[in-house]
């Protein structure tokens, strides 16, 4: 095994990438409505072969919602293939040839009953990359106005306020695994701590 030093990393995507495998073939084992599972065949660079399984998904957005106290929302939400309750931050699935920023606002609505007047996108999230295409795109909401929440037919959630420096406590502590709700966090503090810096 050969390793080069870089001192200024570019993007890890290339064109022409000798990396890159081909697609000669795909199955699709299942298809849902969420989601579907696909086996590929592929050319490797070396010119062997072999197969790919992986879950496609439509993608998500996911929104980090700061009051004017400065005040993150945060929900508590039971996620059932780990048996347990997880703090996240509002988020949801892309509707057919939905933008991600409407989605965010449609989830943060119905999730949270809350609207906001400033939107700032922060980044994209790959949550699972050895075995999915899900990508999660993350918006900072500020100029929060509250409403009246319009959860989904057996959607149920906690929604609380956070202050700032505790919710980045708990994602760094481990009360917080959620990988979507660090990112957004620390995206989020990065993002204040450039904009403090400009002014």
């Amino acid at each position: 095994m050969s390793s080069v030093w870089l001192t200024h990393p570019g993007r890890a995507d290339r064109e022409n990438d000798p990396l890159a495998e081909t697609t000669t073939a795909e199955e699709v084992i299942f298809d849902g409505r969420f989601m579907k599972l696909v086996r590929d065949s592929v050319r490797l660079p070396d010119g062997g072969e072999s197969q790919r399984l992986f879950v496609c998904h439509s993608g998500a957005a996911a929104v980090v919602a700061v009051d004017a106290s400065g005040a993150v929302y945060l929900e508590r939400q039971w996620r059932h293939p780990l048996g347990r309750s997880f703090w996240e931050l509002p988020a949801g699935k892309l509707d057919p040839n939905e933008p991600s920023l409407e989605c965010a606002k449609r989830e943060l609505h119905e999730e949270c009953g809350l609207s906001a007047a400033v939107w700032t996108r922060l980044g994209t999230l790959h949550t699972a990359i050895g075995y999915s295409n899900e990508a999660i795109e993350i918006f900072l909401a500020e100029g929060i106005c509250e409403g009246e929440q319009m959860l989904d037919p057996g959607e149920t959630l906690e929604v609380c306020r956070v202050p700032w420096e505790e919710a980045l406590a708990m994602a760094s502590d481990g009360r917080i695994t959620d990988s979507k709700t660090i990112a957004g966090l620390f995206w989020a503090q990065a993002h204040f701590a450039r904009r403090r810096n400009a002014d």
